[in-house]
């Protein structure tokens, strides 16, 4: 597929689980295990990447963001109509059949994974197909509560758990009661496929992202893991970064484990004034907390160098996970 881009290739961030890499292919399924080669480049340099993941799963990704969608004997069933990407992720399903969009599932009400949804319903819409819109009761009341100008789910289904069918395909909504990201946060399992589709609850192949895939709170975030991790699947798709599998998640409880004893040491040497010393003119005691905070968090982050600054982004996102993480330990302490 031609770029779309005037990108000079660069040399990519070493894998976080000594991945085996494979080239795209819209028609070869990955091995366990295996992930995209060259997927920052691919990113910057093509309209999309398109990658099958088993005999009818594939994983979809546009300037970093991914989407799954399965393909039935009948219609497709898609995972999140991306914010910006609805017509790419239509071509990308054309390449690989000419079956229509008949049901589309909504993650999370977050605008960047669903804001295309009516993109998709107009394409669908245009050939006389009305496809199915399923969402949580959380997503729909969420939508409800802020007024949201997508277009309603079609079909609620029971939080935080529940199932429905699509075709021959059972899928699996696994919500979280305490979700780390955002109140109404869901992941959901193909079961027959062992495809966990988890937008924004990880980013394989990558330390987290930006204050740990933009959580809202880091007390829930390890928890919401290990939910997951008890379910049976062997690919994941988080939103973000590559395939999954479940090494990533070994990765990432390193990675959290090693963030919170380096916040913990950071905290227990670094005075709360610490940080406001030499500020001319300090009238308010606002610049204790907020001067202590980012001292600490990049002392945590200048310990963490070391392991993991080879890593994808870690200069970019480390210093927010670290402060997610102490105000956890500030206000949460045991």
């Amino acid at each position: 597929m031609a770029g779309n881009r005037d990108h000079v290739w660069v040399r990519e961030a070493p894998s976080t689980v000594d991945a085996e890499y494979v080239q795209e292919s819209a028609t070869v399924p990955l091995k366990p295990g295996q992930k995209i080669a060259h997927l920052f480049n691919l990113n910057e340099s093509q309209e999309y990447v398109l990658q099958r993941v088993t005999e009818r799963t594939y994983w979809f990704q546009r300037d970093h963001y991914a989407c799954t969608f399965y393909v039935g004997e009948d219609g497709v069933l898609l995972f999140d109509p991306l914010h910006e990407r609805g017509q790419y992720i239509l071509e990308a399903i054309k390449r690989v059949t000419d079956r229509p969009v008949t049901t589309i599932v909504l993650s999370h009400d977050h605008y960047d994974h669903i804001g295309d949804a009516d993109v998709v319903l107009q394409a669908m819409a245009e050939i006389g197909v009305h496809p199915r819109v399923i969402a949580s009761e959380a997503t729909a009341q969420k939508q409800l509560f802020r007024r949201s100008s997508q277009p309603p789910a079609t079909e609620v289904v029971a939080w935080p758990h529940s199932r429905f069918q699509f075709e021959d395909l059972h899928v699996e909504f696994h919500g979280f009661a305490r979700a780390a990201h955002t109140d109404d946060h869901s992941a959901q399992l193909l079961v027959e496929e062992k495809v966990l589709h988890a937008a924004d609850h990880t980013n394989p192949d990558e330390p987290p992202f930006w204050k740990f895939s933009a959580n809202e709170n880091f007390l829930y975030f390890e928890p919401n893991l290990r939910e997951t991790e008890e379910l049976d699947w062997v690919f994941e798709n988080g939103g973000h970064g590559n395939v999954g599998s479940h090494a990533d998640r070994d990765f990432y409880h390193q990675y959290i484990a090693d963030m919170v004893e380096a916040v913990r040491r950071a905290m227990d040497t670094i005075d709360f004034r610490d940080g406001a010393k030499g500020i001319e003119g300090l009238n308010s005691h606002t610049a204790y907390h907020t001067t202590w905070t980012d001292l600490v968090a990049r002392t945590a982050v200048d310990a963490l160098r070391p392991k993991y600054g080879q890593y994808y982004g870690f200069e970019y996102g480390t210093w927010s996970n670290a402060e997610q993480v102490v105000w956890a330990q500030f206000a949460y302490a045991k």
